[in-house]
């Protein structure tokens, strides 16, 4: 899986307002210099993300951004929807060599490969908060290890089931 441009600037945006407090905001100058992108690049990147719900602006000198929820309860699938679209829902669309569509529309032993590796990473997604990505590195891949063996577990509790 390769993650576009447009879902890493959008993560490291939501993760510098995660860790804000209650009337705390960020700028959108003080975001674009916290990740090296332009304001033109992350005023496009919150316009996204607040009109998904996921972050909540003020107008005003004492204004700016903060998360519309708490960062546990923001899960890492709908931050990549937001920012990504429905990619599936494309994909015949984006090969289909010299044609208007795909040859194998309806007939392609292909998409359920696509189809469920998408779901196993939106799954994996699904499990992660942004709360979850807050710290260190390896803060953060020790939870995310945490959370894997947890996964592993419910899994193969089910296919014994």
């Amino acid at each position: 899986m390769k993650v576009s441009a447009q879902e890493e600037y959008g993560l490291r945006c939501l993760l510098q307002l995660a860790p804000l407090g209650e009337g705390e905001f960020l700028t959108l100058t003080q975001i674009a210099e916290g990740e090296g992108i332009s304001v033109a690049n992350a005023g496009k990147l919150l316009w996204i993300l607040n009109k998904a719900g996921l972050v909540k602006s003020i107008r005003g000198t004492k204004g700016g951004y903060q998360l519309a929820r708490p960062a546990s309860e923001i899960r890492l699938h709908e931050i990549i929807k937001v920012l990504d679209g429905d990619v599936l829902a494309g994909h015949c669309q984006s090969y289909t060599g010299v044609l208007d569509s795909c040859v194998h529309t309806g007939n392609c032993g292909i998409r359920p490969v696509i189809v469920n590796l998408h779901d196993v990473v939106r799954n994996a997604l699904a499990g992660i908060t942004l709360a979850q990505l807050l710290g260190t590195e390896a803060k953060v891949e020790t939870t995310l290890h945490k959370i894997q063996g947890l996964q592993r577990l419910s899994v193969s509790a089910r296919k014994q089931a």
